[in-house]
Order: structure tokens, then sequence, then C-alpha cells
């Protein structure tokens, strides 16, 4: 059969947005990611995983809608301003595969009143306890919204984002490069086009940022996350904010009117998001888990041995074209 190529033929999961639990929102979970389990070998790879990213947005979403009623019940009230629930990471790029944990953060609204703080703390952290109980396991890197750096007014956010833009030291450019996959989910998407606008100023009005984001992307080793932080930076080179990978490699070309190293990384891009959906999966109570890695068998395939080795190499190529860059604007005190 002809893999599908529509994106408008979204499966629907109507069970996410009856879920009046967070144990209900799970077994949605559980069911949608059955649904699209079985419906991953007759859809373009693609397709599919926009759908599976699209599933969980609808989660989130409704993950928000449950936490305001909980905090409701639990006698603090509704929200007392407006705030955003957005995604980063694998999320924020729409690369999410069905296992992804969490990466997440709020932006509140700058109309804060006394005790509005102390709310969206509790709520932060109720909504990060849900997903959690949804089958979205805490972020070890501590990326969510219980935390209180990733939990701040539109104002702080800018402040904070102005401090990590201007500081070139190896720790706030890491935090700096991690907002950039922000996307909104629920929520004021005011808040979010607004923090968004000003993030891309900070890139705009600290050229000598560059340098720096360079030197934290050619430290990765491996495939996929090398070429996501390849296409990251030099998407930010260009002034370009899109999260999604494979979109900021569609700006990149067309601004710099294509180019064979920069066809050659979209392709490994799609393939790496393709390898990292086949690596060898496992069932924990209902949800699906992987180790990150191909099975044995995988690997002695020649196609994916060749796939591998030509992607690879773009990433070795990628690299030393932006070490070039990094040692350029090193020469010229950046």
């Amino acid at each position: 059969m002809k893999p599908l190529e529509s994106k408008d033929l979204f499966p629907e999961f109507p069970e996410i947005l009856e879920a009046r639990t967070e144990r209900e929102l799970r077994n949605a979970r559980i069911a949608g990611q059955n649904k699209l389990l079985e419906m991953k070998s007759d859809t373009n790879l693609d397709t599919w995983i926009s759908w599976v990213n699209r599933m969980h947005d609808e989660i989130g979403q409704h993950a928000a809608v449950l936490c305001e009623q909980m905090m409701v019940e639990a006698g603090f009230g509704r929200p007392p301003v407006r705030y955003a629930f957005v995604a980063f990471g694998s999320a924020g790029r729409q690369e999410a595969t069905l296992w992804s944990d969490q990466d997440n953060g709020l932006i509140v609204g700058d109309e804060l009143e006394e005790g509005a703080e102390i709310y969206f703390e509790k709520f932060g952290s109720c909504l990060s306890d849900i997903l959690e109980v949804a089958g979205y396991p805490k972020c070890t890197g501590k990326v969510m919204c219980s935390e209180p750096i990733w939990r701040l007014s539109l104002t702080a956010w800018k402040q904070q984002l102005s401090e990590w833009s201007s500081d070139h030291a190896w720790e706030p450019t890491r935090l700096f490069i991690i907002a950039s996959d922000m996307r909104h989910i629920a929520g004021s998407r005011e808040l979010s086009e607004s923090w968004k606008a000003y993030y891309r100023s900070c890139v705009l009005q600290q050229p000598d940022i560059i340098p720096a984001l360079l030197r934290n992307t050619v430290r990765k080793y491996g495939l996929y996350i090398p070429l996501v932080n390849s296409i990251r930076t030099l998407a930010l080179q260009r002034g370009i904010t899109e999260s999604s990978s494979i979109k900021r490699m569609e700006q990149i070309i067309f601004l710099e009117g294509g180019g064979l190293l920069l066809e050659n990384v979209q392709h490994a891009l799609k393939v790496a998001l393709r390898m990292r959906m086949e690596t060898s999966l496992h069932m924990k109570d209902g949800l699906i888990g992987s180790s990150g890695y191909m099975l044995k068998e995988q690997l002695k395939n020649k196609k994916v041995q060749y796939e591998l080795r030509d992607t690879l190499g773009v990433v070795r190529r990628v690299h030393r074209s932006l070490q070039r860059e990094l040692r350029f604007a090193e020469r010229k005190g950046l």
C-alpha cells in the first residue's frame, strides 16, 4: 500500500478531550499511541511524525485544562492572569517521539497581582505532575514549568533572555539555545508571540553571540542531536527563529538559494528522524519506551549501514564548516 501523504487525514483522539482526570488522560494517551502505531506502516514518515506531535499537543492542551480545574477544586481559583504553556526540546521542534519526556515552561502575563506568583508555582507543579501521570517522565535536566527558571512573567523572561544572550559563557549560552526551540501549546498565544519576538531581537542585537553558539554546537557527537544543533545554529546565524528543524532547513535553503552541503544536511535530518523512530521499543504499563538505540539486526542491514555512513559524513562536514566559521570569528575578535 502506498504511504498516505495528506496531513489533512489526521486521526482523531476523542478520548483526550473526554478525559476528566490525569489517569483518564494517561489511558487516552495509550489509546492514541496504539492507534498511531497501527497507522505507521501505511503512512508517510513526515506525516506520521506530525500526527505524533499533534497528539502530544492535544494532550498538553487538555492537561492545562485539567490543571485549571484541579486548582479550582483545591481552593486556589481560576488563573489570576493570562499564561502560556509552551514546549521546548523535541516537542518544541515538533520532533517528539511516542516516548519523549517533558520539556516545557510557562510564560505568565505581567498583570501579576499579589499572590499570583504563588498561584503559578502551584500551577506549574500541578501541570508537571499531571503530565507525569499521563506518561511523560519528568525531564532530568529540569526544563519544566515546575522549575522557577522556566516559569516566569513575560517581563522576567525578557530580562532572563537578555542575560543569557549577553553572557557568552557555556552555561547561559546552553540555556539560550534550549530556549530557541520554544513553541506555543496552550493559553495566551499573544504571550508566546511576544516572547518569540523578544528572543528574535536578542539574536539580532547580539551578533557576537554567534561564536558562543558555534562553540556549543561542535561539542556533541552522534547523529540526531549534532544535526539538530547545527541546523539551529545555521538558522540563528540568519535570524531565523522557527522552532522546527525541518522548517529551519527549508528557510535556510531558501535564503541561501540552495547549496549541496545544505541539501545534504536536509536529507540527513530526514534520515536521522526516521532512524530515531526505528530504535528498539519496549512496553511498560501500556506505555512505549525506547533504549534510544537500533538493534544489532537492524545495523547489519546494508542500506542502514550505508545511510549511517553517509549521514555521519554529513555531520562531520557541517561541523567542519561551522568550526571554520568559529575560527574566522575568533580571529576577527568577536
